[in-house]
C-alpha cells in the first residue's frame, strides 16, 4: 500500500549552552535535549535542513546518506 519511508537517527554530541537562540530552538525541534541523546525521524528536506544547521552539534548515527 504505502511506500517504506527512509529513516535517519540523530544523535546530539554537544551542549547547546552558549549557542544561538535559534541552534537551541532547532535542536528541540528534532526531538534533541541533552548530550549523547538520540532520535529516529523520517529522512524529508526538512529534517535534512535543520540537521544541516546544526551539524556542528549532531551527528548522524544511522541512516542513508
Amino acid at each position: 500500500m504505502g511506500s517504506k519511508k527512509n529513516k535517519i537517527t540523530v544523535k546530539q554530541i554537544k551542549s547547546s549552552i552558549g549557542k544561538h537562540k535559534s541552534h537551541r530552538a532547532t535542536l528541540l525541534g528534532l526531538g534533541l535535549k541533552k548530550i549523547n541523546s538520540q532520535r529516529t525521524l523520517e529522512d524529508t528536506p526538512s529534517v535534512r535542513g535543520m540537521i544541516n544547521k546544526v551539524s556542528y552539534m549532531v551527528e548522524v548515527v544511522s541512516g542513508d546518506s
